[in-house]
């Protein structure tokens, strides 16, 4: 695939165009994802791992920040508890193909001299209101926040320049983090990084994912797991926030070329698409019964997905 179509399939927006046109052209370019270290790696963190995956093979060196530091600010446990977790999560990508590209522990750069010293700077020039303003969508219990939540988008702004990165990848939710890079890296002498934006899919529920509802499903769930939760997955006539579509459209069809529906011959019999449009259009046409698309849905992303349990071990 041309590296441009591959560099912007199923994204929201990149900031901006021209630059991505003009970055790759270059013979060494570096893009970055940042990952927060999570107990289960799930749905709504491959549509990211499908996009580095993407601009890798589109010629970008890509860097995967394990932000043990980000999470620990975030209150998302210990530094040991989360130190855990950053190293099966690696696994976890790897299993899923992130492959051929460079890990890095957040704490093992984000404590050195010429880091902090950049923190500080940045920290002199962002208001408060700024800093708050850009965590509303990432940050945990923003009701209350915590001194620690105001550094974490200066840390994130930090992470673009010492890792010297043309780009940096993350969902829509980033936006505000990646603006303030674009607008305070430059007076400090640092380029303005290219920003690659992916939508935040739904839940199984079709309401918005978390660990908390159990919504989603887990790279490491088992084929009769994911079977179970597929057969209980929210999928309605319309196209809009289908969580069931969604997988297919930023799971499926960015790893598979073609997908084929299993029907008895009084419904229709086997049906193949090979393409996402194609097989939006016969759901919204009324031509594959709901139960059809999960049904195929839970069979292609287990076979998807089976890497990452053998990765594991499991």
């Amino acid at each position: 695939m041309d590296p441009y179509l591959l560099a912007t399939r199923n994204i929201v927006e990149v900031v901006t165009d021209d630059e991505l046109r003009s970055l790759l052209q270059k013979p060494h370019k570096k893009v970055y994802a940042g990952y927060e270290p999570s107990g289960e790696i799930h749905l709504g963190h491959l549509v990211t791992i499908n996009k580095l995956i993407d601009l890798r093979d589109a010629g970008f060196e890509v860097i995967v920040l394990l932000a043990d530091l980000h999470a620990f600010l975030n209150r998302k446990g210990t530094m040991e508890e989360v130190l855990k977790i950053a190293d099966y999560n690696r696994r976890c990508f790897e299993g899923l193909g992130l492959t051929d590209v460079t890990y890095i522990l957040g704490s093992r750069m984000q404590l050195s001299e010429e880091y902090q010293m950049l923190v500080h700077e940045l920290s002199q020039v962002i208001t408060l209101n700024r800093a708050k303003r850009s965590m509303d969508e990432v940050g945990r219990m923003m009701e209350t926040p915590t001194v620690s939540q105001m550094i974490y988008p200066i840390m994130q702004m930090a992470d673009i320049a010492v890792l010297q990165v043309d780009a940096a990848v993350g969902g829509i939710d980033q936006r505000k983090i990646h603006m303030l890079a674009r607008e305070y890296l430059p007076p400090k002498g640092y380029p303005s990084p290219v920003c690659i934006h992916l939508p935040i899919i739904n839940g199984l529920d079709g309401k918005k994912m978390s660990s908390s509802s159990g919504n989603y499903i887990s790279v490491a769930d088992s084929r009769e797991e994911i079977e179970k939760k597929m057969k209980r997955a929210f999928c309605p006539p319309e196209i809009q926030d289908n969580p069931v579509l969604q997988i297919l459209q930023y799971h499926i069809f960015p790893r598979i070329d073609e997908v084929t529906i299993t029907r008895p011959e009084k419904f229709g019999g086997d049906r193949t698409c090979s393409s996402y449009e194609e097989i939006e259009k016969a759901y919204a046409d009324g031509e594959i019964h709901p139960a059809d698309l999960k049904s195929a849905v839970s069979r292609y992303l287990s076979e998807i997905l089976s890497p990452v349990r053998d990765h594991l071990g499991g």
